[in-house]
This record gives structure tokens, C-alpha cells and sequence, in this order.
């Protein structure tokens, strides 16, 4: 397997980050292929915020998280138990070798994960094999060359480019989006369908400090300072384009 590094890592402000979305703002996607009686696998769950929200629409069918961060999984299963949600498990595992049996799953739902994989094609190949036949897989990431940062200014750009650099330096695809279908083409998927949609935050504080933090701790405190200052611009905008595909075996 090539080089491959998390980016964001899983400090307090990345988890954070992370948590603050569900099921319904960014799976919207594949919702309608959520239903009680099947059963689904969440690849890269993360704190487990949208997870949690597939577990309550397919109840009391199983739905399994995985994550290779140990202290996402831990977060996700506290988070579980204080909501009274018992349909669900989290385990710490690759997507590259998910420790499930062939066909063991009705959907498979992947999201913010495949921008930060060496080997798309080799975690899409896993999801085809642990899904059971007319099973559904539903992917979704965004897509750096959609994104909308204002206002423009050639710091701002250098300081984005630095940090596609990092992602790229540590193995992912800042570009996976547009990507995502042919992926699963290629791994034998039918009736693929893609979306785009953009997703503007209204914390400009807080995505400028989780770009930021990433940026600082290798070294570009020059480009970490110019985000931070951004950030604090009364009109300021950061709207980040995600792409989703999804497909049938």
C-alpha cells in the first residue's frame, strides 16, 4: 500500500469538526436506501454523528462503524449509549481489509473518506465484496476544485494550496469527487448516480481554525496565520463542494 496519513488527525477541534454532521444533512444522498430490515456498514464513521443516524432509520437492523482511529471509535460508542441507541457497533478497522464476511451487508455507506485514500479502487473493491447481491453503496466526498472561498486574495489562494499539498503529500485526492462514479463503475456497480451539492459553513471561525491547525503542525504557520485572519472577515465565505455516487451490485 502506498503512503497514506489522516490529515485532519483526531485532535479535539478535527473531532469536533466531524460531529457536527448528520445523517440528514450529509447522507441525504442515500437516505432513501435506508429502511428498517437492512443492515449497513459505515466506512471511515468518524465520531459516529451520521452513523448514529442510519441506526435510527433502519432500527432494529444492525449497522456497523468502522474507523481506523481508536479514539473516534471510542467517542462514537459513548455517544451511542447516552442516546439509548443499541443497533449499532463501532469497530477499529482498515477499509482496505474490512473483517466481515462476503456479502454480509445490504448497504455500504462511506463519507469524507475516500479524499484521504492512496487506494480508492482497492476500499471500493471491499465494499463490493461484503455487500450481498442487489445491495446498495453510497459514497461521497468533496471536491477541492469546486470549492468557493471569498473574499479572493493571492495569500488565500496559497494558503489552500498549501493545504491540498499536505493532503496530497500524505497520500490522498483533494479531486475524488468527480472520481467517485467511475470508481464504482470500474468495481462493477450498475445504475450509478451522482450528485454535487455545497455546503456553506457559517462558522468561518472554526473551519479557518481546523485549515489551520493542519497547516500549523507541518510547518506553514505563514499560511495558518492568513486563514485565521480570513476567518475574521464580516464577509467572508467558505462553501465546500461534496459529490456522492451511489450504485447497485
Amino acid at each position: 500500500m502506498a503512503q497514506e496519513s489522516y490529515t485532519p488527525g483526531h485532535t479535539a477541534n478535527a473531532t469536533e469538526f466531524m460531529a457536527r454532521r448528520s445523517l440528514e444533512c450529509h447522507g441525504d444522498f442515500f437516505i432513501r436506501h435506508l429502511r428498517p430490515g437492512v443492515t449497513v456498514l459505515d466506512c471511515g464513521c468518524g465520531p459516529g454523528s451520521i452513523t448514529l443516524g442510519i441506526a435510527r432509520r433502519v432500527a432494529p437492523s444492525q449497522v456497523t462503524g468502522i474507523d481506523l482511529g481508536k479514539s473516534q471509535i471510542e467517542r462514537a460508542a459513548r455517544e451511542a449509549a447516552e442516546q439509548g441507541i443499541s443497533n449499532v457497533q463501532f469497530l477499529e478497522a482498515s477499509c482496505y481489509s474490512l473483517p466481515f464476511a462476503d456479502e454480509a451487508f445490504d448497504c455500504v455507506f462511506s463519507h469524507a473518506l475516500f479524499e484521504h485514500l492512496s487506494e480508492p479502487r482497492r476500499a471500493v473493491a471491499e465494499c463490493w465484496r461484503v455487500l450481498r447481491p442487489g445491495g446498495r453503496v453510497g459514497v461521497c466526498s468533496p471536491d477541492w476544485g469546486g470549492f468557493i472561498v471569498a473574499p479572493p486574495s493571492p495569500e488565500l489562494a496559497s494558503a489552500i494550496e498549501a493545504y491540498v499539498g499536505l493532503q496530497t503529500a500524505n497520500g490522498g485526492d483533494v479531486g475524488v469527487g468527480r472520481k467517485l462514479g467511475a470508481y464504482l463503475s470500474a468495481a462493477g456497480f450498475q445504475e450509478i448516480r451522482m450528485q454535487a451539492r455545497y455546503e456553506c459553513y457559517g462558522d468561518r471561525l472554526f473551519i479557518g481554525e481546523y485549515l489551520a491547525r493542519q497547516l500549523e503542525q507541518n510547518d506553514h504557520v505563514r499560511h495558518a496565520n492568513v486563514l485565521r485572519s480570513w476567518a475574521e472577515s464580516p464577509h467572508g465565505l467558505f462553501a465546500q463542494c461534496w459529490v456522492s455516487a451511489a450504485g447497485r451490485k
